[in-house]
């Protein structure tokens, strides 16, 4: 029967998990891989996986549980080998790769952070600050001018909104950047100009978290930040 992988520990991981079962319909008990010093998190897979909030959660908590008991290589959702025979031979296969990035995850938690602003304050900095931007709007008001004026204002709002996001973004990031060893930065989806991960040991863990709460402040309410962490560090493994 193939085997579903959550975790790869260290051999002496204390690896707490009473009372957690594995993911699918039928979920079957979480059992250990061992090779040398590694050791990797499993149960038996179901026939058909697919991500169903059930499954996330179930998932999320073994990353969680051994999370807070030591070191951690959260593996993403869905990811199988044929048997234990399989998953042993990965770890042989990269032992050294894993150990090394056990040690470099030691102490560390991932944060990941959203950033977005409303669309009506930025779109009222740009008429205020850009003057051809404002005389065009002042144009299509008065009625005069060209019909082509509304689509010129809107490729140069466009085009505003993408450098004054990408300002932002780069001026949060290189406010969190002392205070973390490692970033991810992911594309921003929906309304969001910012979506990045921060791993953070925990000697710099209250810096990290002051200095975000200080981005907050300067910036104003008109900025939605949306902070997740500590997490398992899935965007460094």
């Amino acid at each position: 029967m193939s085997v579903y992988v959550y975790s790869i520990t260290a051999a002496g991981h204390p690896r707490n998990l009473d009372g957690l079962t594995g993911v699918g319909p039928d979920p079957t008990a979480l059992r250990t891989v061992s090779a040398g010093p590694l050791c990797a998190v499993v149960s038996d897979a179901p026939e058909e996986l697919r991500p169903k909030r059930r499954d996330l959660i179930a998932h999320q908590a073994v990353q969680e549980r051994l999370m807070a008991d030591g070191t951690v290589l959260p593996l993403r959702f869905g990811l199988t080998a044929p048997d234990d025979d399989a998953v042993r031979a990965a770890l042989e296969q990269r032992r050294d790769e894993y150990v090394q990035r056990l040690a470099e995850l030691e102490g560390c938690a991932e944060y990941h952070l959203k950033a977005a602003i409303a669309e009506d304050v930025l779109l009222g900095e740009i008429l205020r600050e850009s003057p051809e931007a404002r005389q065009l709007n002042d144009d299509i008001k008065a009625g005069s001018g060209s019909p082509d004026l509304p689509l010129a204002l809107g490729e140069l709002v466009a085009q505003e909104v993408l450098a004054r996001h990408h300002a932002l973004a780069s001026g949060i990031i290189e406010a969190l950047r002392p205070h973390a060893r490692q970033e991810r930065i992911s594309e921003p989806t929906g309304d969001d100009f910012l979506n990045a991960s921060f791993l953070v040991d925990e000697a710099h863990r209250e810096l990290f978290l002051t200095a975000e709460k200080g981005l907050i402040n300067e910036l104003g309410t008109e900025f939605d930040f949306r902070l997740h962490g500590p997490l398992p560090a899935y965007s460094f493994v």
